[in-house]
C-alpha cells in the first residue's frame, strides 16, 4: 500500500543548541525533495498517559505521501550526512513511523 501517507514522529532532547540548528537549517529543503511536509513541533506537549516521553523533550511530526518516499529520505546521504548534527546536539531520541489510514474505495 505505496499510496498510504506515513507520518514521522519525533521525541528529542536538544542538548547541544548551536549544533542541533546547523541540523535544523538543512533538514527542510531535504524534506522537500523527498516530497515531505512539515505539520508541527511542540517544546511544551503535555503528556497524559504511558510511559514518560523525554523530559524537557520536543515532539516533532512531519509526513510524506508514501513510505517508499519516507524511506528514500531516511536513507538519503545526504540527509544522512546532516542528521549527524542532529544526533550530535540532540543525542537522545526516537523516530516512529506511523502508517495512515488507507484511502476509502
Amino acid at each position: 500500500m505505496d499510496d498510504v501517507k506515513v507520518y514521522m514522529v519525533v521525541n528529542l532532547k536538544i542538548e547541544d543548541v548551536d549544533t542541533y540548528r546547523i541540523y535544523e537549517k538543512g533538514f527542510f529543503p531535504i524534506l522537500k525533495k523527498h516530497g515531505g511536509e512539515f505539520v508541527t513541533f511542540d517544546d511544551s506537549f503535555e503528556h497524559l498517559e504511558g510511559s514518560e516521553p523525554l523530559t524537557g523533550g520536543r515532539v516533532i511530526i512531519f509526513s510524506f505521501p508514501s513510505e517508499a518516499r519516507a524511506r528514500e529520505w531516511f536513507a538519503d546521504p545526504e540527509y544522512q550526512e546532516l542528521a549527524k548534527f542532529r544526533r550530535e546536539g540532540a543525542p537522545t531520541m526516537s523516530l516512529s513511523l506511523v502508517r495512515g489510514l488507507p484511502p476509502r474505495n
